[in-house]
């Protein structure tokens, strides 16, 4: 099962398995002169096989479609059916872009996991938000977890067949009684999957979501044992419990500093060994375990770049506030701070920039000693839609936003939105558009990057264009 997303998986969703239809890829663009182009394709057309073979996925698309010369299945913009020989020079796109990366619609979970967090939405939710994927497709593409407890036979051979790895498992526990109480009955049919496909030398990343008093402590000791007994499994995350507060199942997780802490030493004996023995910490703590173990004396005890390696675990938590942190520190160097608080302040103006309140830790006290707290300043945003544990600036919602903007509407002249904030329409988990939070605001919104040295760049570029005409070529 993926995490809860910070846009969603709406091209996906669009696409649900219908039973007896024939999968075919929507394409979205053609690229000018190129084979597709030649052959007449236009956006809005399908190709349904390639030499005669059906085209389920990307995955698909990329295996059978490698040779230069190919016999596409296809349907018009007519409906009409037909079948085109293309011919490319070898090295040339065939120009195609799809919509989407699965076209025989998102093989979903049909698991009782505890800990979903689809299942512990609000009531009213855009269906795309509550679409519960475990498709090991999307895992190789998308980088989504997936448990293999709905891997059949067929699937199973096909990805030995086009050696789709690595993929990503949702492990949770290697406990067969532990791993069933918590993901349901289905729970074994995945660990024997994921136990053939290593043997036969696919490889995965491996994710598991703590919960107290389920997963953790011994049992999490013995899952990681059995891990490591297992090559193929390159590295592991481990990520804390994330409850809203629309469940009835969960009170806590690990914010409490010691819980937090007892899980950082429980993994250290594992990231030592991997160390020595692989050249790899292999055992990656999420980075909520660190902020809620150290608090205020983060900055001091966060790992360093080289215990993330390759940062392969990035997108599920792990290295996000180092590279953050990082990234702010060379921006530092380039003079981006010095420059931006010239440029505010020759167009005098005042910049909130909002995040979630898991920022707090790093992002305050790096803005304090910028040297451009008078004019550039976050703004925590309370997550009061979902509720619970939930902090993070990805899963922010525009209703609340909108509430702590409105707030303090007169501090600032300008409120800048993290783009992980939408989706690819430019659009809030709770379906708000800028436009709408401007609306309910009555303030300046725009859209910036969420790195350091991206949006403070934006920043500057607007600041320098507000500023009076005969200061808009000085020598900052």
């Amino acid at each position: 099962m993926s995490a809860y997303p910070s846009g969603d998986i709406d091209r996906e969703a669009r696409g649900r398995r219908c039973a007896g239809a024939s999968p075919r890829a929507l394409v979205r663009a053609v690229a000018p002169e190129s084979p597709a182009d030649d052959a007449g394709f236009e956006p809005g057309c399908y190709v349904t096989s390639v030499d005669g073979r059906p085209v389920r996925d990307l995955i698909d698309w990329r295996w059978l479609a490698s040779d230069d010369v190919v016999e596409l299945g296809y349907i018009d913009l007519d409906g009409e059916e037909g079948v085109v020989e293309l011919v490319r020079e070898e090295g040339e796109d065939w120009g195609f872009e799809f919509e989407g990366v699965v076209f025989d619609g998102v093989r979903q979970c049909r698991n009782a996991c505890t800990f979903c967090f689809m299942r512990q939405l609000p009531d009213g939710m855009r269906p795309a938000l509550t679409l519960r994927d475990d498709d090991f497709r999307l895992s190789f593409l998308s980088g989504t977890f997936v448990t293999l407890t709905n891997l059949s036979a067929a699937e199973e051979k096909r990805i030995l067949e086009q050696r789709i790895s690595p993929l990503r498992v949702s492990l949770h526990a290697s406990d067969a009684k532990v791993r069933q109480r918590i993901i349901g009955r289905h729970a074994q049919h995945g660990l024997d999957a994921l136990d053939r496909l290593l043997a036969a030398g696919i490889q995965f990343h491996a994710q598991i979501v703590l919960m107290p008093g389920e997963n953790d402590g011994e049992v999490l000791s013995r899952t990681l044992s059995w891990a490591w007994e297992r090559p193929g499994i390159l590295d592991v995350c481990i990520v804390p419990l994330g409850f809203t507060k629309h469940q009835t199942a969960f009170e806590r997780s690990f914010n409490d500093p010691r819980a937090a802490r007892a899980v950082l030493e429980r993994i250290e004996p594992f990231q030592r060994r991997a160390l020595a023995c692989r050249g790899s910490a292999w055992a990656f703590a999420a980075d909520e375990f660190y902020r809620n173990a150290y608090g205020a004396d983060l900055l001091d005890n966060l790992p360093s770049a080289e215990h993330y390696g390759d940062f392969a675990m990035f997108e599920d938590g792990v290295g996000i506030i180092r590279a953050f942190v990082d990234d702010w520190e060379r921006a530092e160097r380039a003079g981006l701070m010095r420059r931006a608080a010239h440029a505010l302040g020759r167009a005098n103006l005042r910049v909130r920039y909002v995040a979630g309140f898991a920022t707090r830790e790093f992002l305050a006290p790096l803005v304090a000693r910028s040297g451009m707290a008078d004019r550039f300043a976050p703004l925590f945003v309370r997550n009061d839609f979902f509720g619970g544990n939930v902090d993070v600036t990805g899963l922010l919602c525009g209703c609340d936003v909108a509430d702590a903007v409105r707030a303090c509407a007169g501090e600032a002249d300008l409120f800048a939105i993290p783009r992980v904030m939408l989706n690819d329409d430019g659009i809030t988990l709770d379906d708000m558009r800028l436009k709408d939070m401007e609306k309910r605001t009555g303030a300046r919104l725009v859209v910036v990057s969420c790195n350091a040295s991206d949006y403070l760049a934006e920043i500057i570029d607007l600041a320098e264009r507000c500023a009076p005409a005969s200061d808009q070529h000085a020598n900052l």
